[in-house]
């Protein structure tokens, strides 16, 4: 059961940070039982991959960006790189966490997995107790092999994980938008968006990454439209004012070091910016989200 709460817990004082639990590598599994084992969680974080928590028992209070859920057992959670959440969870939580950076598995579901936006914005999914059990299947079999020391472990993850993502995307979008058929064109607007996830604070103009994908910025510009209904620049806007808004809302920086730290000239062309974007100045946005949720 999925219910949406009108109210987040801010921790003035607690800076956003990025929650590195796996050392640095590209993959992980592990399961959490009781609150205890969670305390770091339940401060404003984000991590630099993918997320998919399995809740097999007890309920998680789940900030997700700017909307807070209340979140009881069974039910999947799909969390894409640098959301930031922030988990209050109940004393007999028990959950299952997998984590893979994009190098991890993106080249390897190439052709399967064509919108992994698609399929991880669907955020909290309910399951019922057959779905439950279908992916506790193949994560107690990936969890198995994660701990183990057989030859070719890697790439038994690998390949155990592809079906779980696929398991994850029946359940959570039926209708199978992030499967589409693997085209050139396909392919450049994946390259795209990757590339623009990982650079897009420095790189913010659609010549930058026409220059990486060795293709004319019209081109690149037409094929994005083309698939996408919106132009390559929306996409690298996008994610600069989503990014903007998390700052604003979980941060304690100022407009100036967010204009910096986002690669703008001035906190002046930022304002405007923000403004054309977004309808609101960056202090108004802050002021209106911070008393909508507080």
């Amino acid at each position: 059961m999925m219910q949406e709460v009108g109210v987040i817990t801010r921790i003035s004082d607690t800076q956003v940070y990025n929650c590195d639990y796996t050392n640095g590598a590209p993959f992980f599994i592990g399961e959490w039982r009781g609150c205890e084992d969670a305390n770091e969680m339940s401060v404003p974080h984000r991590h630099n991959g993918f997320s998919i928590d399995i809740l097999i028992r007890g309920s998680i209070r789940q900030s997700l960006d700017f909307k807070k859920y209340e979140v009881t057992a069974p039910a999947i959670m799909l969390m894409e790189p640098n959301q930031v959440h922030q988990h209050e969870m109940s004393p007999d939580i028990e959950l299952i966490n997998i984590y893979f950076t994009e190098e991890f598995m993106v080249p390897e579901m190439m052709g399967v997995v064509t919108c992994w936006h698609c399929l991880f914005s669907s955020g909290i999914i309910p399951l019922n107790n057959s779905q439950l059990e279908e992916l506790l299947l193949y994560a107690n079999l990936i969890m198995r092999e994660f701990n183990g020391e057989n030859l070719k472990r890697d790439t038994v993850i690998r390949t155990l994980l592809s079906a779980f993502v696929v398991v994850c995307g029946r359940i959570s979008v039926p209708s199978g938008e992030w499967i589409e058929g693997e085209s050139s064109q396909h392919n450049m607007v994946r390259q795209y968006k990757m590339l623009v996830d990982q650079h897009y604070r420095v790189k913010t103009q659609v010549s930058d990454y026409a220059e990486m994908l060795y293709v004319s910025p019209g081109h690149l510009n037409d094929t994005v439209k083309d698939l996408l209904g919106r132009n390559a620049k929306f996409l690298i806007d996008e994610k600069r004012v989503m990014e903007a808004k998390r700052l604003l809302y979980w941060g304690e920086h100022s407009v100036k070091q967010i204009a910096a730290r986002l690669n703008f000239e001035d906190d002046a062309y930022f304002n405007r910016f923000f403004k054309k974007h977004s309808g609101h100045t960056p202090l108004s946005f802050q002021k209106s989200i911070r008393e909508k949720y507080s």
